[in-house]
């Protein structure tokens, strides 16, 4: 390394008037090595400039040149990678960032330290040195303290070369030479006997070295002669003080043994504080007072008062009886004594609970039950809110049960719902039989209908003897199970009206009763139980099963959908009670369901608006209530039912006879229709389930259209096209006027058929009063498609003029006027008076006629042209025919 230092000073830095000081053999990190050298160098000529070059050995001959060079007061940073470990690599931060690999760590660290010499000697700016031994930076420092302020030489070269080829003088060493040189002018003309003055001045600084050292044996003979005497002090001191520590040994002892008893007592007393502190735990945490105790054994469960402080009492004993006791106080004979003391009271007091609940239970049964004839008469279920409002003191009780007894817990909630369930069986079956014979009629005749005997209104035989009775004795009134056939037998329908109205009054008022009374036993079981529902984690919403009904897909939610293996909520307790103790309602509500169907089919869209309105109310209140499932099931049964009705319409409309030897007019199942569409909107007026209904006006509409043409073919008195053309208008004008959108399309396509059939009805029978007119010049159009040309008609032997002239002749006005005469009368006879189309028919054969008038004058014209043969008539003619005739019926 020295020697290309050499050949580096000599070849590139010394022709440029620098000085190289450092250098270092590097390549740069991460790319392929191909080696060059850094050199710190330094100009020889004020102002100095210090430099950072790169060289690199030219790749064509063995010399080297200047690659790059940065000055050094643009470095700004300078990173040596790791302080404590050797490594080879260092940053140099110019205007961007270096990173070179050094040859060896020993170099990088020698030309750090140049860098940082040539920094503190020259340029005094703040380098940031990253990750540098601190012993690099300490070496030049060093050497500075060890020469007075302004006389430090600076070594700012990588070896000790460097510091001998030159150094500068400093502000003193240049202020003493030339005050020397003023106080010898002469030195400079005579440098021999400057010389020999200076080396007479040195003789006799020697001469008065020599005299004061001599003169200063004396006073360190005085220095030693006082140290003897301060060692003899200190013996005599050390002695004194070996006798005081023998003296203080006994003492020492003697505090020991002191120190060692007050430990002790300390020890005691903390123990005394810890078992105090133990003894006040248990005594306030499981000591039970009398009057608890009291409570517990005696108390009065009947009272408010003692209610109230036996659940103070059942309160404090849960508290000493779950107290979390500390390690080691299961082993002390008090503790256990009292945790049989408490095992004992609370027993006792359960067992005194669930007898006097029991007793409760009873009790209430009793008075319920003699309160049951006063609503045998009047449709309403008794309220069982003063039994509720009692047993709810007992709640904060029954919790208390619930902790510490579980089993005596679950057999009173057994004991309730076997009891409730017996007394909501009777009261439900006794007014469901109330709401069946109101249904059935009056009950002044359901007593005589049904065997009702007494003031007290009580019912005589079962339910399913009262469903048969009910169904003949509806049958010999009217045979009310309704069908769009009996709608249009319009001496029923005030009968109808006010037997579907009351039969709707009653089923709202069934449904009304027991929507109450569910959700009041569900609060209550939930409250008295504690099985709060917002406990158990609500399920999703199980999405619906679907049905297959004769009508079509059902959406029903299943009973237990959601129902786990195991009822591990609370919630699904809360519903397993329910569907033990309201059991009998489905059963009841289905049979009431029936019965109102038997009765009167129709009164399936009464129970079908109701019901869906009750579940949709359910559903808002809890969606996983007992209530809410219930009525769901019920109402899928509603459904079918509803769909029954639509398809016994239907086959009723297929199963149709007309009469042969009367006209048809309007068919009984459209003015049904008419009648049922109108009750339809009625009832389901901002109804939740319009689209059931909507699906079924599709059904019933087709099934009119298809039986309406179907009769019109089979039809012997009436024409096939009369029969369309006034049921498709009856149809139309009903749709029109009640506006039922689902049917939109229907009501179009029926006015398109009533117009088709009007108007092939008009032409037909327009061909009868100037038969052989049309027969005439038919066979003249005949001609004409044939070929032959119009003006040659004519010549033809069956058209000349000479049988036009015949056949007009025989048709003159009088005739007529006769034929249309016969013609109103024959369509008057046709036509039916409820549909009022008489006029409209008219109006159109007088359209048709004045038509068919001008097409026959036309045909003259082109075909018989200069003949001047004309009509018998005018068209002012016809139109006097028309009005006359009209106004003359």
């Amino acid at each position: 390394m020295t020697a290309i230092k050499h050949a580096l000073q000599r070849d590139i830095f010394t022709p440029n008037d620098e000085r190289l000081l450092g250098i270092v053999n590097v390549c740069k990190a991460g790319k392929k090595k191909k080696n060059c050298f850094l050199c710190a160098t330094v100009t020889t000529e004020r102002p100095i400039l210090v430099k950072v070059v790169k060289v690199k050995k030219s790749d064509k001959g063995d010399f080297y040149k200047q690659q790059q060079t940065w000055e050094l007061r643009d470095l700004t940073e300078v990173d040596a990678k790791d302080a404590s470990k050797e490594n080879p690599e260092f940053d140099l931060h110019f205007e961007k960032v270096y990173r070179w690999v050094a040859s060896s760590a020993a170099e990088k660290n020698s030309f750090i330290s140049c860098i940082w010499k040539l920094n503190q000697r020259y340029l005094r700016k703040k380098v940031e040195f990253v990750n540098v031994s601190s012993q690099l930076l300490e070496e030049l420092p060093k050497a500075e303290e060890s020469v007075p302020s302004g006389e430090s030489q600076s070594v700012a070269g990588g070896d000790e070369d460097a510091l001998d080829d030159y150094q500068e003088l400093s502000t003193r060493e240049e202020q003493d030479i030339e005050s020397m040189m003023e106080m010898c002018e002469y030195a400079v003309s005579n440098a021999e006997g400057f010389a020999e003055q200076l080396s007479r001045e040195l003789q006799v600084l020697d001469g008065a070295n020599i005299q004061s050292i001599m003169a200063s044996e004396k006073q360190v003979n005085i220095l030693m002669q006082l140290l003897d005497e301060a060692l003899g002090e200190v013996d005599t001191i050390e002695g004194k003080l070996s006798s005081y520590e023998e003296m203080l040994q006994s003492v020492k002892e003697q505090m020991d043994q002191i120190s060692q008893s007050n430990r002790l007592i300390q020890i005691s007393n903390t123990n005394n504080v810890k078992l105090l502190d133990e003894i006040q735990f248990l005594v306030n945490y499981m000591d039970l007072s009398k009057g608890h105790i009291r409570a517990l054994q005696e108390g009065d469960l009947t009272s408010p008062k003692g209610i109230e402080a036996c659940i103070n009492a059942s309160e404090a004993l849960s508290q000493c009886m779950n107290v979390a006791l500390r390690p080691g106080h299961e082993k002390l004979m008090a503790v256990t004594q009292q945790h049989l003391l408490f095992a004992e009271l609370r027993d006792t007091f359960a067992r005194r609970l669930t007898n006097h609940l029991n007793n409760v239970f009873v009790h209430q049964g009793h008075d319920q039950s003699s309160t049951l004839s006063q609503h045998t008469a009047e449709l309403n279920l008794p309220k069982h809110s003063p039994l509720h409002r009692d047993l709810l003191r007992y709640s904060k009780l029954m919790e208390w049960l619930k902790n510490t007894h579980r089993e005596k817990y679950e057999g009173l909630s057994r004991t309730y719902v076997d009891y409730m369930s017996r007394l909501y069986e009777r009261e439900i079956k006794d007014f469901f039989e109330v709401a069946k014979i109101k249904m059935a009629g009056t009950t002044k005749e359901a007593k005589g209908k049904f065997g009702l005997h007494g003031s007290s209104g009580k019912l005589t035989g079962s339910t399913s003897s009262l469903n048969k009775l009910t169904v003949q004795g509806s049958n010999s009134r009217r045979s009310q199970s309704s069908s769009l056939l009996d709608m249009g037998n319009m001496s029923a329908s005030d009968l109808d009206v006010a037997d579907r109205t009351k039969f709707d009054k009653i089923f709202e008022q069934v449904l009304s009763e027991l929507e109450p009374l569910c959700l009041a036993e569900q609060d209550f079981i939930s409250k008295f139980f504690k099985l709060q529902q917002h406990l158990a984690v609500m399920p999703p919403l199980a999405q619906p099963e679907t049905e297959e009904t004769d009508g079509g897909t059902l959406s029903r939610i299943p009973p237990q959908a959601e129902h786990r293996q195991s009822l591990s909520s609370e919630k699904d307790v809360v519903r397993l009670m329910m569907n033990k103790i309201f059991q009998s309602i489905e059963t009841e509500l289905n049979s009431l369901i029936a019965l109102g169907d038997k009765i009167d089919s129709f009164n399936s869209l009464y129970m079908l608006v109701k019901m869906s309105h009750h579940v949709w109310t359910a559903e808002n209140v809890d969606p996983g209530s007992y209530l809410s499932t219930t009525l769901g099931n019920v109402l899928v049964t509603v459904k079918r039912n509803f769909d029954k009705c639509i398809s016994a319409q239907i086959r009723q409309m297929e199963e149709v006879k007309i009469s042969k030897k009367s006209k048809v007019g309007i068919l009984l199942f459209v003015t049904g229709f008419e009648e049922f569409a109108e009750l339809a909107e009625t009832i389901f007026r901002n109804a939740e389930r319009r689209g059931d209904l909507d699906k079924a006006y599709v059904k019933l509409i087709r099934a009119v259209f298809v039986n309406v043409e179907k009769v019109a073919n089979e039809s012997q008195k009436t024409p096939r096209d009369v029969v369309m053309m006034e049921n498709f208008h009856h149809i139309f004008s009903t749709l029109s006027r009640l506006k039922i959108s689902c049917l939109e399309a229907e009501r179009r396509e029926a006015k398109h058929k009533y117009t088709d059939h009007l108007q092939s009805y008009v032409i037909n029978s327009l061909g009868q009063p100037l038969e052989k007119l049309n027969h005439f010049f038919e066979g003249v159009e005949a001609r004409v498609a044939q070929g032959v040309r119009e003006e040659e008609v004519s010549y033809q032997l069956a058209f000349n003029k000479q049988e036009l002239r015949k056949v007009i002749k025989e048709y003159p006005g009088k005739e007529v006027k006769k034929g249309l005469d016969n013609l109103y009368k024959k369509v008057d006879k046709h036509l039916c008076e409820e549909e009022s189309l008489l006029q409209v028919v008219w109006h159109s054969m007088q359209d048709e006629f004045i038509r068919q008038y001008k097409h026959f004058e036309d045909l003259i014209g082109r075909c018989y042209p200069g003949s001047g043969i004309t009509m018998e008539f005018t068209i002012q003619d016809m139109l006097e025919y028309f009005s006359s005739i009209a106004q003359s019926h």
